[in-house]
């Protein structure tokens, strides 16, 4: 009867079976698995960071030095006036609406409705709201998937309300982005 001894390293009987593969210990994995990571992050916020870039400020905006001014007197008209509205969607009616709060309206001029996709000015909606016995209205679908900016001004651009109609929302109140003194 032979007395067969485990193997264990440093044995003799080691000595003549093959080495374990370097591929098959974890680290070696660990020191290729980081660098790739680190690698395809970077392609990916590179191709993030250099989108279209189309989420613009829509103010006139002029610039002197690397200072940059926008003139905001059609908010400040707004908020001498005390104007506010609310706009509301009517998904069923097919119909946008906007029912003036407060401050004197021109009831008989027609309101510019502005409504600006969050990312992607593609997808901005401008409509012409006639007047209206309640308000004005337009007939329009909004996809209500997303977020809209709102900007409700007369076509002259005299004075603008502001305002953002949340995912899902039908209506929101719009105010002059100046607040009162």
């Amino acid at each position: 009867m032979t007395n067969a001894s485990p193997k264990k390293p440093g044995n003799p009987a080691d000595a003549n079976s093959k080495p374990e593969s370097p591929w098959r210990m974890p680290i070696v994995w660990l020191v290729i698995a980081l660098p790739a990571a680190v690698v395809i992050a970077s392609i990916g916020l590179i191709f993030i960071a250099g989108g279209d870039g189309n989420d613009v400020v829509r103010d006139d905006v002029q610039r002197t030095a690397q200072i940059q001014t926008a003139d905001l007197g059609a908010d400040a008209f707004a908020r001498e006036q005390k104007l506010s509205a609310i706009v509301r969607t009517d998904a069923e009616g097919g119909f946008v609406e906007v029912l003036p709060v407060s401050g004197t309206f021109d009831r008989n001029a027609p309101l510019r409705l502005t409504l600006a996709h969050p990312t992607d000015s593609a997808r901005d909606t401008v409509l012409l709201l006639a007047p209206g016995e309640l308000g004005w209205r337009a007939d329009a679908e909004l996809d209500d998937s997303h977020d809209w900016k709102v900007e409700l001004g007369p076509e002259d651009s005299h004075w603008r309300l502001k305002g953002r109609l949340p995912k899902g929302q039908q209506a929101t109140n719009l105010r002059p982005s100046l607040q009162a003194e």
